[in-house]
């Protein structure tokens, strides 16, 4: 059985990664008081979920610049509570806080649908319109920080180059 977490006043939420561009791996990590969630998942999720992020934030007020955090690097020492396998995003309107719902990823059947497990962890994270600002800045830079996307097919080139698919394998990029 996983843990799960209920972070209804958080200090700081964030997304982070270790390692070097082509073999890191990817955090999101919400602080409240002493308590440190930190949770592993995809690049794709965490540009999914800023993406998605940025344009609720469209819709919403700005945030005064002083409730913008600044330093968003990872609380050490990064041990992830579990792999988070969906991501959901709630606006609540009533509290003027956006709800982050991130479950932990399970065992797929044979047609490759999730099955479902009640022992599974859920975490939720309730945000400010500035901590969500500040998580949507912190995970473009995180993600734009990878490997160099090859300019015919987009997938990330590696230092030694790669063999593009857009060329059928004939001639490496």
């Amino acid at each position: 059985m996983s843990s799960s977490f209920d972070l209804t006043e958080v200090d700081r939420f964030t997304a982070g990664a270790v390692g070097p561009p082509g073999a890191r791996v990817f955090y999101l990590q919400a602080v409240a008081g002493t308590q440190v969630v930190t949770l592993r998942l995809e690049k794709a999720q965490v540009a999914a979920m800023a993406q998605y992020l940025s344009e609720m934030l469209v819709d919403l007020a700005t945030p005064a610049p002083g409730e913008v955090p600044g330093d968003l690097e990872l609380v050490e020492p990064v041990v992830a509570e579990w792999i988070v396998g969906q991501l959901g995003v709630v606006f609540d309107d009533d509290r003027d806080r956006l709800l982050i719902r991130a479950e932990e990823v399970g065992e797929l059947d044979e047609e490759g649908e999730p099955i479902p497990d009640p022992d599974a962890g859920v975490a939720r994270f309730t945000l400010t319109r500035g901590q969500v600002v500040g998580f949507v800045v912190r995970a473009a830079t995180l993600v734009a920080a990878g490997r160099p996307p090859c300019p015919l097919c987009g997938r990330p080139l590696d230092p030694e180059g790669h063999v593009c698919i857009k060329t059928n394998g004939h001639k490496p990029h």
